[in-house]
């Protein structure tokens, strides 16, 4: 199954779990709220239930208190029945209050078929045996005529009293037992109808209840089970990718070795363990001789394949106790724990480059990939982790000077050599921020005519203390150390600065070749940092060229060079390939339509009179670039011999010590003025005409 589909389903899926697992939530949350909502009926109905209760016990009270304050009122004496009267006069009032309320309450119609059901509420109002609403009705009507004959004979009326007979005014005790006997069984009534609908939601509430439960389990039994095992899934996926991102971390990811990162954090303690036992421990620097020939000529599948070989070999040669580090690139380093004398070293290092220089089949190809080793010893050379590496790598240098496959060992020469290299960087760091880097420049002339077609811009640096310092000197340790950018800024600006002015006083100069690493065209603002220079001094793009060596071509497809190299072409500017016949894909390379102009390195062009070789193959080289309508330019050439071979071959354009040393700008001003063509003066004849 392709990753786009599982990837659909794996969606649906996570898509279809929250659908269920939101509607089953919403289930449970109607569930309950209905179940509350029931709740606060039943509470509310028992509220309303007990408030009628209290009702009719008020009324079986106030009908019993009506009959007693009526009868004592009657038997009391002329002082004391004041007082009975106006207690029976509130008693009366009281109790048509209740009453009013207790109908409002029940909702009772006197017309509803309902008082014909002898369990109903209205049967004990309205119909027979109770007919509790006529005799509460009676007695209240009996109560207030009593109330107001009582009045009349005390003189406490305000409208003169009871008008009617004596006989109408007494309260049949048979009233207020009926009204009793009635409110009883209303009471009664109540009770059972609220005994009922509590059974009623009581029942449903528990019905609710049970269904809530069962959606529960559902839920859990059909949504939070596959929920949670995608979530064990999910989670033993995640372990497993944290797994292999801390196994990545710590791995090279071609070779399966540790990697620098590892060999930082653990560096330390393999250290100090070794300090706690008293041993020795070496670190062995080790780097594949040709490793980059097998790149750019068999293909990076081949150089994949050599260092997955190499990696293997290293540890079928190492112990179980030592430590395999792939740095980077063909670079690897064994930390051997227990390492002993320096013959065991020996020993131990020379078996690992024997496995590791044996010949490699690759796609029917045998690749003979060689590798030479460095040494360092604690705690002879060093006392820590950074420089046992630095100086195992001082010592892999030294042994890649020799032969290949060799071992070299660290030494207190080359710890010179290590003091003098922090030094030197010290002072380029103080150069660059001095911009004390001059620029020289040596011209490119025609043998056929003398005409100049261009010059070089070549950097020197003139130490405070040390003199002048070699490029050769200080240009692989800026290189090392990540500063050559810095530098070629400093040269690319005072260059086109000084050649700028040239121009501007028509001083004629070809072309200003400059020099451009692989590291310069890497910066991202290279282009932009080249075009701003160009637009400030005003030097016109077309009068510049930039020199890139073909390792430089090779890096396009991972660093993008190319694409910035086309911009800057795009734009005017010239591209030349230096060193050209020095690498291993300079034919790939050879296009007009990405270079203009072929530089024919100094080493074919030295004794190329008396070096049969060196002449042929300058002379495929002139004949190649010829017809491709390229340009070329021979460096080094240093006697009239080699002058007059390049001349016979066919490469007019040439420089070196033989046409010019490298000079500072002053000196190449007066040197390009002084070789100026002569302007042709026009002369003007007077005389007569005849």
């Amino acid at each position: 199954m392709s990753q786009q589909p599982a990837q659909t389903i794996s969606g649906r899926l996570i898509l279809l779990i929250k659908a269920g697992y939101w509607l089953a939530l919403l289930i449970i949350a109607a569930m309950v709220m209905a179940s509350f909502i029931l709740l606060q009926q039943m509470m509310a109905a028992q509220r309303h239930d007990d408030t009628l209760l209290d009702i009719v016990g008020m009324q079986k009270t106030l009908s019993q208190r009506i009959v007693f304050l009526a009868n004592a009122a009657g038997a009391a004496s002329r002082n004391q029945q004041p007082a009975l009267v106006t207690a029976f006069k509130q008693a009366t009032a009281e109790f048509e209050r209740n009453y009013d309320l207790l109908l409002e309450r029940v909702v009772a119609d006197p017309a509803s078929p309902a008082r014909f059901d002898p369990k109903s509420v209205e049967s004990v109002l309205f119909a027979k045996p109770f007919h509790l609403d006529y005799f509460s009705v009676g007695l209240i009507a009996n109560g207030q005529r009593l109330v107001s004959a009582f009045e009349s004979q005390l003189g406490m009326a305000d409208n003169g009293g009871y008008k009617g007979g004596g006989e109408r005014v007494n309260l049949d005790a048979s009233i207020a037992n009926a009204t009793l006997s009635g409110y009883a069984a209303l009471g009664q009534r109540i009770s059972a109808h609220a005994d009922a609908r509590s059974e009623t939601l009581l029942d449903l509430h528990r019905t609710l209840f049970y269904t809530t439960i069962g959606v529960i389990v559902l839920v859990a039994l059909f949504i939070f089970r596959p929920m949670s095992n995608a979530i064990l899934r999910k989670t033993h996926e995640l372990i497993d990718a944290r797994n292999s991102m801390a196994f990545i971390a710590v791995h090279d990811g071609l070779t399966g070795l540790h990697n620098r990162t590892f060999l930082t954090d653990h560096f330390d303690t393999l250290i100090k363990g070794a300090q706690r036992r008293r041993e020795r421990l070496a670190a062995v620097h080790l780097d594949l001789d040709r490793f980059k020939q097998i790149n750019d000529t068999l293909g990076h599948a081949a150089g994949d394949y050599v260092l997955v070989v190499t990696a293997q070999r290293m540890r079928d040669s190492c112990r179980a106790s030592d430590l395999c580090v792939r740095l980077g690139s063909d670079e690897f380093v064994m930390i051997l724990n227990g390492a002993g004398g320096t013959e065991d070293i020996n020993m131990v290092a020379r078996r690992v480059l024997t496995q590791i220089n044996e010949p490699i089949v690759f796609q029917r190809t045998t690749i003979l990939p060689g590798a030479s080793a460095g040494v360092a010893v604690y705690p002879i050379d060093a006392d820590n982790a950074q420089d046992l590496l630095v100086h195992a790598d001082l010592a892999l240098h030294a042994a890649k000077k020799q032969s290949g496959g060799s071992i070299s060992f660290f030494s207190e020469e080359l710890r010179h050599e290590l003091d003098y290299r922090k030094q030197l960087e010290h002072d380029i760091r103080i150069a660059i921020a001095e911009k004390a880097f001059q620029v020289y420049f040596q011209p490119q002339v025609s043998l056929s005519n003398g005409t100049i077609g261009g010059i070089e811009a070549l950097v020197r640096w003139e130490h405070a203390e040390r003199g002048m310092i070699a490029p050769g000197e200080f240009i692989p340790v800026a290189e090392k150390c990540g500063l050559m950018p810095a530098i070629g800024r400093i040269v690319i600006a005072k260059a086109i600065g000084e050649v700028a002015a040239w121009n501007r006083a028509g001083v004629a100069f070809g072309r200003l070749a400059v020099n451009v690493s692989g590291s310069e065209l890497r910066e991202p603002d290279f282009d932009a940092f080249l075009f701003g220079v160009l637009e400030k001094t005003g030097l016109p793009p077309q009068k510049l060229s930039l020199e890139i060596v073909e390792s430089v071509i090779l890096d396009d497809e991972k660093t993008g060079i190319a694409a910035k190299l086309r911009h800057i072409r795009a734009a005017g500017v010239h591209l030349e390939l230096d060193d050209f016949g020095t690498g291993y894909a300079s034919l790939s390379h050879v296009n007009p339509n990405e270079i203009d102009r072929l530089k024919i390195d100094r080493r074919f062009v030295q004794n190329i009179n008396e070096n049969g070789d060196n002449t042929k193959i300058v002379r495929a080289i002139t004949e190649l670039a010829r017809g491709l309508g390229i340009s070329i330019v021979a460096e080094g050439a240093e006697t009239e011999a080699e002058l007059d071979s390049l001349m016979a071959i066919g490469c007019d354009q040439v420089q070196g010590y033989s046409i010019a040393f490298p000079m500072p700008q002053d000196e190449a001003r007066e040197w390009l003025v002084a070789r100026a063509p002569k302007k042709a003066r026009l002369t003007v004849l007077r005389g007569s005409l005849a």
